[in-house]
Formats: C-alpha cells, sequence, structure tokens
C-alpha cells in the first residue's frame, strides 16, 4: 500500500519536500505550494486567495490543522469559496516579509500561522494569524472569517480592489529606502541604543521587559553591550549581560538536560518556555556566551557555550555534517510533554538520595511549576547554596548532578521526541558554523574546527545550482530556491570565522567571491542591497530589510563583512558598500536602534577604525602560537588577523594584501598592528602585543 492509500485525503503538497507544507498533505483543504498554478486556478475561476504562512516546528500551526485545516465540512467551504496556498515561511521569507508587512500596516499583531486573503493578482487585502473554530479568545471562528470574505468577494468586489491597491502602494512605497546623501555619524546613535535597554532591563531577571508578555534572547542585543562595554568601560552594561546569560542558561527556557535554548519564555522568569528549539537561536546564544567568555575569563560562560554545542552535535547534526534548522514545541500533540517530570519520576528513576538532591538542584516540587504536578526544570538557585542546604561539598553536588543527568536524560531518550525540522538552510547552518568556528578558536578545540569545515563543505558543494549560484534549502537530496541576500552574506562571515580559526586561504577566497556575487545578484546603487537577488521571482515588492529579528539581517550581515574585506586590504568598493547600507537605514538607527542591533556592531566597525593585525611565523614554535593566543582568545571585536607563515609567505599576501611586505624580523615571530593606515613598531612577546592592542 502507498503512503498516498494510507491517506482520506491528499493534495499537491505530497510532492513537496517541506515539512511543514508536508504536515498540510493529507489536510482535507486543497492545498497548492507557492507558484503560479494556485494564481491561475484563482483567475479562472473567480476566487480569492487564502495564504497561509507557518513552519513546521509552530505551535499554533499545529492548533489551527488540527482545528480547522483538518476538518472536512470547514475544508469544503474553504475549496469552494477560495484558493488554498501554502507557504513555509523559512523557505520563502521574500513572501512572509511581504504578507507581514501587509498585516502590520493595517495594524495587527504578527505571528504565525499567518493567514491572508489576496486577490487572484496576489494583492493582500485582510488577514490574521490564528483564527480559532468558535469565537474564543476575542477573535471571531475562522468559518465566520472565510463567509464574511466570500460574502464581501462576491458583493462588494470594487471595495476589495480599491483596498488592495492602496495597501499595495504603501507596501511598495515603504519598501523603498534610498541613501541619505550625507549623515554626521557620532556614537550617540550607539549610546541612545544603549540608554534604552538600560530603561527596559530587568534588574531581577535579566533581559528586556517590552510590552508584550513573552520574553526573547536577546543575544544580539547583548553582544552591542559587550561592544559598548568594551568601548566605554561601563560596568553597567556588563552586568546587564552577566545576568541576562545567567538567568537564561539556569532557567527552563534553556533544556537542563539536553541542551539547547527554546525560542522565548511566556513569563519574565525565563521559567516556562515555548519549548521549541531553533538553530539560529542555539548559534547567536553561543556567540554571546563566548564573547562573555573573552570578557571576562569566566569559564561559567565557556562551560554554557560548549553544552549548546554539544547538544548541537548530538541531536541536531545531519549524517552529512549540516545542521537542521528546528525541534518542535509539541510531542504527542501535546505541548511540552517531552522536557517535563512528575517528581515520584524523578525519584524512581535516580532512587531516594540522589533523587533528593537532584529536586533540591533543579527545583523540583510535588505541586510542579508546570502543568497538573509536572515541572519545568531550572536551576534558581546558586549551586554553593544548594549544595550547603543539602549538607554535601560543591564539588560533591555537580559530581551527583552529572550522574543525574545521564541518567535522567538516558530515560528521557525513551520518550517520543518532538519532530525535527530536518532541512538545512544556509543563513542558520552559516549562523552555526560561525559557532562552532569561533568556539574552535577561542577555546582551542580542532573538534569543534572540525565540525565547522564539514558543514561549510557541505553547503559550499551541496547548495549550488549549475551555474554555481548558492541556493536557500537542501532536504532528502533536493536544493532549492535561490538564495537570499542573508544567506550570502552571513555564509561569508561563516567563512571569514573560518579563515580566522584555521587561516586556510580557501575560506577567505570564499568569502570574497560570496561578497561579490552580493554585488552582482543584490545590489542597488541608490540604497542598501535586496533581500531578492535580480534573478528572483518577481513580487509586489523587492524589499531592503535591515531589521534584525531572530538573525541579523541579510545588509546587517553584509555591512559588517563589507568593512571587514576593507580592512583585510581587500580592493574593491567594499567601504562605500557598507556605507550605503549605512546611510540607508540611519533613519531607523536613529529613532528604533534597539531592533538593528547587528546593525550596530556594522556602525561600531566603522566609527572605531578597527586594529589590522598580522602575526608572522611558524604554527610549530611556541613564540607564533604564543602570539596567535592573544588573537584568538582575547576579545577585540573590532579586529582583522592575518596569519602568515615565514616560511611561504607569497600565497598569503597574493589574496590578502595587508599581509604585504610582513616578514618575520631576525626569523622571530613577529607581530605587526596597524590601524588607519598607520602601524606600529612590530613585537615579538604576547604583552606587548596586548599592550599594542589596548591602546586607543
Amino acid at each position: 500500500m502507498s503512503e498516498t492509500e494510507k491517506h482520506v485525503y491528499s493534495n499537491r503538497l505530497i510532492s513537496e519536500k517541506s515539512p511543514y507544507l508536508l504536515q498540510h498533505a493529507h489536510n482535507p483543504v486543497d492545498w497548492y505550494p507557492w507558484g503560479k498554478e494556485g494564481f491561475e486556478k484563482a483567475r479562472n475561476e473567480d476566487k480569492m486567495v487564502l495564504v497561509s504562512i507557518g513552519y513546521a516546528t509552530c505551535h499554533w500551526c499545529h492548533v489551527m490543522e488540527r482545528e480547522s485545516f483538518e476538518d472536512p465540512e470547514l475544508a469544503e467551504y474553504l475549496n469552494d469559496h477560495f484558493v488554498a496556498i501554502k507557504v513555509d515561511r523559512e523557505e520563502r521569507p521574500d513572501v512572509d516579509k511581504i504578507y507581514m508587512d501587509a498585516l502590520h500596516a493595517q495594524k495587527e499583531q504578527g505571528g504565525w500561522p499567518l493567514n491572508m486573503f489576496l486577490t487572484p493578482e496576489g494583492m493582500p487585502v485582510t488577514g490574521g494569524t490564528y483564527f480559532p473554530p468558535d469565537n474564543r479568545y476575542g477573535r471571531p471562528s475562522f468559518r465566520h472569517v472565510l463567509e464574511t470574505i466570500a460574502t464581501i468577494w462576491q458583493k462588494e468586489r470594487e471595495r476589495i480592489y480599491k483596498s488592495a491597491e492602496e495597501l499595495t502602494a504603501f507596501l511598495r512605497q515603504q519598501a523603498t529606502l534610498i541613501s541619505a546623501d550625507h549623515v554626521d555619524w557620532k556614537w550617540n546613535l550607539e549610546i541612545n541604543a544603549i540608554e534604552y535597554f538600560k530603561q527596559s532591563f530587568d534588574q531581577q531577571e535579566g533581559g528586556f521587559e517590552l510590552q508584550a508578555q513573552n520574553k526573547f534572547p536577546p543575544s544580539m542585543g547583548l553582544m552591542l553591550l559587550l561592544r559598548y562595554h568594551e568601548r566605554t568601560g561601563d560596568p553597567q552594561a556588563l552586568a546587564m549581560v552577566e545576568l541576562t546569560l545567567k538567568k537564561m542558561f539556569s532557567g527552563g527556557i534553556y533544556d537542563q538536560l539536553g541542551g539547547g535554548l527554546c525560542r522565548y519564555s511566556t513569563d519574565y522568569q525565563w521559567l516556562v518556555p515555548h519549548f521549541e528549539k531553533m538553530l539560529y537561536d542555539n548559534a547567536l546564544f553561543t556567540w554571546a556566551l563566548i564573547e562573555a567568555f573573552q570578557v571576562t575569563g569566566d569559564c561559567y560562560y565557556r562551560q554554557a557555550a560548549e553544552d549548546v554545542l554539544n547538544y548541537i552535535e548530538r541531536d541536531m547534526r545531519s549524517s552529512e555534517g549540516a545542521f537542521y534548522s528546528a525541534e518542535d514545541a509539541d510531542s504527542e500533540g501535546e505541548e511540552g510533554k517531552f522536557y517535563v517530570w512528575k517528581q515520584d519520576e524523578i525519584f524512581e528513576i535516580l532512587g531516594n538520595e540522589l533523587g533528593r538532591h537532584a529536586c533540591a538542584y533543579w527545583r523540583v516540587e510535588e505541586r510542579g511549576n508546570f502543568e497538573t504536578g509536572q515541572n519545568i526544570l531550572h536551576r534558581p538557585d546558586p549551586e554553593d547554596e544548594v549544595a550547603e542546604r543539602l549538607g554535601i561539598s560543591l564539588e560533591m553536588l555537580r559530581k551527583n548532578m552529572t550522574e543525574a543527568r545521564q541518567k535522567l536524560l538516558a530515560a528521557r531518550s525513551q520518550r517520543i521526541r518532538p519532530l525535527c525540522d530536518d532541512k538545512i538552510l544556509v543563513s542558520w547552518n552559516a549562523l552555526m558554523i560561525s559557532a562552532f568556528a569561533r568556539a574552535a578558536r577561542v577555546f582551542n578545540k580542532e573538534h569543534y574546527g572540525d565540525i565547522a569545515v564539514e558543514a561549510a563543505e557541505f553547503i559550499l558543494s551541496k547548495l549550488r545550482d549549475e551555474k554555481g549560484r548558492l541556493l536557500r534549502r537542501y532536504r532528502q537530496g533536493e536544493a532549492r530556491f535561490y538564495a537570499y541576500l542573508c544567506d550570502y552574506a552571513q555564509m561569508a562571515t561563516a567563512c571569514l570565522d573560518l579563515y580566522e580559526y584555521s587561516y586556510d586561504l580557501k575560506w577567505f577566497k570564499t568569502a570574497v567571491h560570496l561578497m561579490n556575487e552580493i554585488n552582482v545578484l543584490f545590489k542597488n546603487e541608490s540604497g542598501p542591497y535586496f533581500d531578492v537577488g535580480e534573478d528572483a521571482e518577481e513580487l509586489l515588492t523587492r524589499n531592503m530589510e535591515g531589521y534584525d529579528g531572530v538573525e541579523p539581517s541579510g545588509n546587517s550581515a553584509a555591512a559588517l563583512a563589507f568593512l571587514k574585506l576593507h580592512a583585510y586590504g581587500v580592493s574593491g568598493q567594499h567601504y562605500e558598500d557598507a556605507q550605503r547600507i549605512l546611510k540607508g537605514f540611519a533613519r531607523h538607527l536613529e529613532q528604533a536602534g534597539v531592533n538593528f542591533a547587528a546593525m550596530h556592531w556594522a556602525l561600531h566597525w566603522f566609527l572605531l577604525n578597527p586594529k589590522q593585525i598580522v602575526i608572522v611565523g611558524d604554527r610549530n614554535e611556541a613564540e607564533t602560537e604564543s602570539l596567535l593566543q592573544v588573537v584568538r582568545q582575547g576579545y577585540y571585536p573590532n579586529t582583522v588577523t592575518v596569519f602568515v607563515p615565514k616560511s611561504d609567505q607569497a600565497p598569503v599576501s597574493e589574496i590578502i594584501p595587508l599581509a604585504l611586505a610582513r616578514e618575520a624580523i631576525n626569523g622571530k615571530a613577529t607581530a605587526y598592528v596597524c590601524q588607519n593606515m598607520a602601524c606600529q613598531l612590530p613585537v615579538h612577546t604576547p604583552e606587548a602585543l596586548k599592550e599594542q592592542l589596548a591602546q586607543e
């Protein structure tokens, strides 16, 4: 019996590779994937289009599917009056961006599932996010929404087109950004963003109290605070970072057994998470932890970063070496079921003594802290206080908790795991490649470097078309969808990280190639870069995104990568390219800087004048390694480093102009530090190198 024959219903999504689309492949709704066919059907049958956008690990997408899209009666009405199109927002962020902007333009709160009603030409009319099966939560039922819109379509066609044309015109106007002719760049833009962080900071629990109930990991903002602290010495900025990282890592938002950060917390205490785990969150969290370790030297942050990376290596890495996208919040139809515990379960697995210690350590109580007496494991109390209460040494507590964690993790592995969204996305993989490469460099762990290299080689070999064009998504042997600006820029960043880990010139050359491709495919002569290439499908708008949402925007990543190439001395208009991006978003950086944290990294670099470091020597000499360790392990966020083997200097200087004419003086390992086209005297000791790097 075929897979299709096992199901009562099947639709066109059965031929797709997206896990999200395949989740809907056996709905009674006659779904179409995004493409010409669905819109042609809408025009031929004079119907409006429902475009429903979500992703595989989206909890409320699952809820709406169960309640509405699996309902044969509702599906029959939907099929009769509309053409239904499903979109995976992670495969097609360009489509999602347009219709989410349309929803926001109507003063509606965004989120997923995103359900927008369009004309047959694709112009947005109205929409919303989750619609319940009956009137509840202050929301109309989905059936009522469908009937109302179908009636208006039949009776007030002119009104619908007038509204759709006005909304489309507004979206096109908003999508147009022109770089300012002149901007008076000053540190006040960064200071304004930092002041907002300070004013909204949760002094008790870390993180930032915004208007919404949920608390999201603010990793990009934390890294901006670290840059500000490094520049100004402001102790409050560092304290905010440390409290937030520690509260997240010890909270329920972090999987205390298996490792990995969840998408967000539904409370201010970081206790009750939305249990899905996203690759990008864990990558950026790791970046922030590594930087916190570099700044403070506190091994707590190193251990936390390694815990995240060990989770990724164990649970989120494909057999081919790339990284999967996400793990679902739901298991067996219940959110969080895989992760929570009852107290008696803990004692049954661990026994009385170890169970008592574990319950004290992870604050497990009989009444529970979640639903129906269940517990989300978290560590609100310092380890030394727990050890003192239990009457044991700190060393013994840690030994016991290592044992308890292993036993509970083994027991949990017998449960039904949440869905793993196993598609491979370029920009998300690039973020994690950078995380492993940075960890390898800073922690001196070659194993992490091997993982980063294998993932990068997979992306660069498997996610290209016959012309070498980078593609966005890979799953089950199929690479598809032209890659976006964020994919190119983030992958170039990952390659630069791989270069500064390994000093293998192929990574540097690849980074230069990718950034040159950006200027072919995405360039806008009068403003920032377009999100989609000139060869992409023509949509209602061609956007230029700068907002750093769940990951650095393509323009933010590109601006910093261009500035780095300029610092390496690579020929081209890289400095002007970066400046055009910053000028295009100058007003946004001034008015809403906290939403552009990653772009602020680029602005920080632009204003500060980076230091350029060249180290000449042999890797098998202790003197060379001691110089390299200074720049590999220290916190120098506004530097580039080139390593030149003294026995074979020509290849490096041919590819990286910064290395030209740098030699090992008197045969000794030598470090050169330059800034703003002026170089300090060459030095030979780590102490002298640190002194030069510390100078303003």
